[in-house]
This record gives C-alpha cells, sequence and structure tokens, in this order.
C-alpha cells in the first residue's frame, strides 16, 4: 500500500487523532488531511491499538491440526467415543489425532489401539505435546523408513507404542513436508494479531528458512520471532522440560551458560512445579541473562515468585488454560496447589513483566477469548479459580502489547514506530464490556491491509 491515513480514531493511550502510514511506518500523528492518492479509514471513534502478539505458538502444528482429529476433552471423554471418532474418520491412510489427555483412557499401548482402529496406521499425539501413541500399523510404518529412537518406549524388547520426546524423529521417519501456514495466518490476522513467537523447541536454520519462504510467498502475514536450538543461532533458547525425565542438571547449566554465551536468553517450559524449582535452580546456577523467560508458570508459590523476581525473570502465560482445561485441572490437580495454577496478578505485583501466548495447538489461537479468562478466572463448568489473581480489561489486553523482544516494555503507537494495528468498531470503554474477537474491524501489518471485518469497505482499498 502506498500511503493511508487512518482518520477519526481513538489512539491506544492518546486519545482522539488521525494517523499518517508511509514506508510501513507511522508518519504523523494529529489532525491531517488526505493527500492524493492516499487510502483512507474512517476508524469512525473506533479505538486504534498496537497489533497484538501472540507470544508463544507452535505455528506449524496448529497449521497441520486442520488435518487432525481432536482426541481430548471436552470433546473426547471416553475410549468408547475416541473409537466413534476414528472409526468415522473419512480416507484410507494416516489417522493423526491431538489433544489426546489420560483420562480419556489412561496411556493405551498399541495392542489397546488396535482393538479401537486397528486398519489404518494411527499416532495421536498427547495434550502436553510431549509423546505420541501408536497402533501396531503406525508402528510398523514408521519403523519401516527409520531405526527406532531412544525415546521410543519398549517392554521386554518389544515397541509399545509410546514415543516420548521425538519429534525431530518422527518428522524425518514420515518424510513430510513442512506446512503451508497461510490458513492459521489469517485466522490470527482476523483476531488482530500482527505477530508471534513460535515457541517450538526444535526449531532450527531449516525452520527458520520455511518461515522465511511462506512470509515471501505471503501465506505468513505476521512478523516472526523463534525460539529454538542452540543451532538456530538467534531468538530465545528453548528448554522443553518434562518432570518424569528431568535431563541432568549440570547439562541444562551448560546448555543456559551456552545459550547465554550466544547472547541469547533462555525461555524454560515449566507447566508444573517440578520442572519450576528445577529451571530456577539452573538459571541461579548458570546466572541469569537479561531476557530469560519461563513458559507457562503452570504452578508457581509465592516463594518461586519471589526467586523469580530476584533473577529478573519474564513469564509467558496461558490465560485460556483456566477456561479450557480448569474442570479437568479440578480434577487432577491436588487441592492445595489449585491456588496457585496460573498465576496472574500475583507476578505483576511482583514486579514480573507478564505476557500471554496461545501455545496454539494446544490451546485456542483466540487471544480475546484468553483476556476474557484473564479476566474471569472461570472455568467453562463455571467454577472459579483463584479469583485474587484476575485481571483488569487492561492487564488482559496488556499481555498483548508487550514488546517481543523486551517484554518489560509496552509498545506504543507512536511516529517512527512500525504500522503495525488492531483497529476495533467501538470506542476501548465499550470495547472492554465485550472483549471478543467481533471488535476486530481490520488488522494492518507493515502498512498494509491484512484483515478487515465482513461488510467493512475502505476508500482507496
Amino acid at each position: 500500500m502506498a500511503g493511508l491515513l487512518i482518520k477519526n480514531a481513538e489512539v491506544w493511550q492518546r486519545g482522539s487523532a488521525d494517523l499518517r502510514v508511509a514506508g510501513g511506518r507511522i508518519a504523523e500523528i494529529g489532525s491531517l488531511s488526505p493527500l492524493a492518492g492516499e487510502a483512507v479509514i474512517d476508524a469512525d471513534g473506533g479505538a486504534l491499538l498496537p497489533g497484538l502478539h501472540d507470544h508463544h505458538i507452535h505455528l506449524a502444528a496448529t497449521a497441520v491440526r486442520r488435518q487432525s482429529i481432536v482426541c481430548g476433552p471436552p470433546e473426547v471423554r471416553s475410549i468408547e467415543q475416541l473409537a466413534e471418532r476414528l472409526q468415522a474418520a473419512p480416507g484410507s491412510g494416516w489417522l493423526r489425532g491431538i489433544l489426546y489427555h489420560e483420562s480419556v483412557g489412561g496411556l493405551p499401548d498399541a495392542r489397546a489401539l488396535d482393538a479401537i482402529c486397528g486398519e489404518r496406521p494411527l499416532r495421536i499425539q498427547h495434550r502436553s505435546g510431549r509423546m505420541w501413541l501408536f497402533n501396531s500399523a503406525g508402528l510398523d510404518e514408521v519403523l519401516r523408513h527409520a531405526a527406532a529412537p531412544p525415546g521410543l518406549e519398549t517392554d521386554g524388547g518389544r515397541p509399545t507404542g509410546r514415543l516420548f520426546d521425538e519429534d525431530t524423529w518422527l518428522r524425518s521417519a514420515l518424510g513430510g513436508s513442512p506446512p503451508d501456514f497461510g490458513e492459521v495466518s489469517r485466522e490470527l490476522a482476523a483476531f488482530g494479531v500482527t505477530g508471534m513467537t513460535d515457541m517450538s523447541p526444535a526449531n532450527d536454520r531449516g525452520t527458520a528458512a520455511h518461515f522465511a519462504a511462506q512470509q515471501a510467498s505471503g501465506n505468513l502475514l505476521q512478523h516472526v520471532l523463534l525460539a529454538g536450538t542452540l543451532a538456530l543461532g538467534s531468538g530465545s533458547a528453548k528448554l522443553h522440560l518434562h518432570e518424569n525425565a528431568l535431563p541432568v542438571f549440570d547439562e541444562v547449566v551448560a546448555f543456559i551458560r551456552a545459550a547465554h554465551g550466544q547472547g541469547r536468553p533462555l525461555a524454560s517450559h515449566c507447566t508444573t512445579e517440578t520442572e519450576l524449582v528445577f529451571t530456577l535452580a539452573a538459571l541461579a546456577e548458570a546466572g541469569p541473562l537479561r531476557g530469560d523467560r519461563i513458559e507457562h508458570a503452570g504452578i508457581a508459590r509465592d516463594a518461586h515468585i519471589a526467586q523469580m523476581a530476584d533473577l529478573g525473570l519474564a513469564v509467558v502465560g496461558q490465560p485460556h488454560f483456566i477456561a479450557e482445561r480448569g474442570d479437568q485441572y479440578l480434577t487432577d490437580v491436588e487441592p492445595e496447589l489449585v491456588p496457585f495454577l496460573y498465576r496472574q496478578a500475583s507476578f505483576l505485583k511482583a514486579g514480573i513483566p507478564l505476557a500471554a501466548g496461545s501455545d496454539a495447538p494446544f490451546g485456542s489461537t483466540d487471544p480475546w477469548a484468553a483476556m476474557r479468562a484473564a479476566m474471569s478466572r472461570r472455568t467453562a463448568g463455571g467454577a472459579m479459580i483463584a479469583e485474587e489473581e484476575a485481571l483488569s480489561a487492561e492487564e488482559a489486553l496488556s499481555l498483548y502489547l508487550a514488546d517481543p523482544n523486551d517484554l518489560t516494555r509496552q509498545r506504543q503507537i507512536e511516529v517512527g514506530a512500525s504500522a503495525d494495528f488492531c483497529l476495533l468498531n467501538r470506542p476501548w470503554l465499550a470495547a472492554r464490556q465485550v472483549m471478543d474477537s467481533s471488535l476486530v474491524r481490520a488488522t494492518i501489518i507493515g502498512g498494509d491491509l491484512v484483515h478487515q471485518a465482513p461488510g467493512e469497505r475502505f476508500a482507496g482499498i
């Protein structure tokens, strides 16, 4: 777009103003008149926000989800329901399940899965993202193309069908090509999302090349930061812990020091208390670096929060997990730990920078649903979890306005900044009563209009 003028906007934290975009950046803010040939958007008093940023997403897995079968709550709650879904799936090749939880039927081995789906090769990903469950046909298919990896569980020398932390091996064995991001990118744009941080732990330079190609082709609209392996060479270094198989402590300290030696902060996956305690100990030993962050912080006691503040850490949480998984948490989590689930206000009171990400495909991509959850702290069933952790509408929005390169800073609409906006269809005081994706009238990335609500038409665009 050659030039863009946004008229009559309620500019975030500035008030009523017009705004001119040139060369993908904000050129002027004030009382402005259209230039010859300039496209014009009349905001009609609607709030003009900095574009939202999803600070924790797995984009490739989210794109692949479109071809996957949901195998866990709330859609599936029993083995019988799982069997119905799998047996009703069209086609004759691989079946790919996602979001399985052991509440459906434990952790079935290959023989148990054969009993409900034995004709087609099947692989089902656990909701944690750390485990795949295969039936016998699926096992035969992947082992036909690659030798069994260390993460493939065996019993008496025979594979059980449970595969742990071997996504890189699995991609190689399946021989698949990276997915197209177009559909999910457009979906995120419709929510007002103009940027994302991809937190997939296996991200490397090959991943970076695919993201760059998708952006160059126009399939990927958003700005992207990648976290990942040490080999990636940039972005946060992702440490993906699992409390049932924690790595050697000294090796983790060495990993952190190697990342810091590259000038890269740590991003550590900590959904459980054990994982958080382990990470804090390792960071205390290695020494913190500005930008080190805890992903999820699923359970954090007051003492942990104090230590996090002392180390200068940030947190990227998933407020929507209270709404999406809260009823299951109330069943699975020890009652004594429930008040410490996905805390929010306590982090802010301790001076800990707090941002939010979808963790898609393991959670909804809708940031507005997450903001509502951050404000309500209610489960889908209506139960309240730690009401004292609830945020105001402004605090909830701020989780998506944090600068992805510096979570201590909130992005502003100011001259010289990248022209990334989320335009709402009403002023903020009215919008904060709704907090729904239907508020998004237009999304602009780098000065280009990438989404407009159905029925919208803007002059010269």
